[in-house]
């Protein structure tokens, strides 16, 4: 029963950051946030005190106007509200839980071998072929703002790549950190990556790129058990965000970084 009741509440935690965070549907959001939370009064007691400070952290990013507004205002609010989403569940784990669910490993120890650099460089060739075809094809970066004055441009390049960033803090090493100590990694990682799917998709990701977020996600999961390196997936996902962000530039104002073939 308690088996069936912790899948249960992990299924309704991924729904309410579907509809709350990725829709934005805020009545059918917040009811199906409350409802996952009650459920933990009937999972085992390890598990409900290590998926609550996660609810609060859904909570925040239900709260938060996550959108890709890039003026100072914004940006700041953003932060603070992503800070707060990550700091949540690692102080009550760190100083009340007193456990290591949640590490900030950033590197593992040794040098990065030459296949690990090689599918860095992979990484940003699939997403040079990947991302302008994706944006164009869905129009998605009409998502994006459209200023391309040296202030707006600075400002996107800090927005892309801080927001990735925060993906690998909150995604892989947050939510992952906890619930592969509940679940199998392949359920932990699946998880993981609808809900990381979900906040891109309020982003901007719109179209199919749910899937192909899904994917990166996926990999990332399975790249961060292999390697415990919070430091390397960071740098595939910046490399990835560097092409986005070109490309997004590029989108708006054909004329700059002209580099594209897709």
């Amino acid at each position: 029963m308690k088996s069936a009741v912790k899948y249960l509440n992990l299924v309704l935690l991924c729904l309410a950051t579907i509809v709350l965070v990725g829709l934005h549907n805020q009545a059918a959001g917040w009811s199906i946030l409350f409802l996952s939370g009650f459920t933990l009064i009937l999972s085992k007691r390890d598990l409900a005190k290590d998926l609550l400070p996660l609810h609060g952290s859904i909570a925040i990013l239900g709260l938060t106007p996550i959108t890709t507004d890039i003026s100072y205002g914004h940006i700041f609010e953003m932060s603070l509200a992503l800070t707060a989403a990550v700091a949540l569940p690692y102080l009550v784990s760190r100083y009340v839980y007193k456990n290591d669910r949640i590490v900030f490993r950033f590197h593992h120890g040794r040098r990065w071998f030459k296949r690990e650099i090689f599918y860095i460089a992979l990484a940003g060739v699939i997403a040079y072929l990947l991302l302008p075809f994706y944006l164009q094809n869905t129009g998605a970066y009409l998502n994006w703002p459209s200023e391309t004055d040296f202030s707006s441009i600075v400002r996107l390049f800090i927005g892309t790549n801080g927001l990735g960033i925060w993906d690998e803090f909150f995604f892989i090493c947050t939510v992952l950190g906890i619930l592969r100590h509940h679940f199998t990694f392949k359920w932990a990682n699946l998880f993981q990556a609808i809900m990381f799917s979900s906040f891109l998709y309020e982003l901007g990701f719109t179209g199919w790129g749910p899937a192909m977020v899904f994917i990166f996600a996926l990999t990332q999961g399975y790249i961060f058990k292999k390697t415990e390196s919070l430091l390397y997936v960071i740098a595939i996902h910046l490399t990835v965000d560097f092409i986005l962000f070109l490309a997004l530039v590029n989108a708006h104002n054909p004329s700059m970084f002209n580099i594209f073939i897709t």
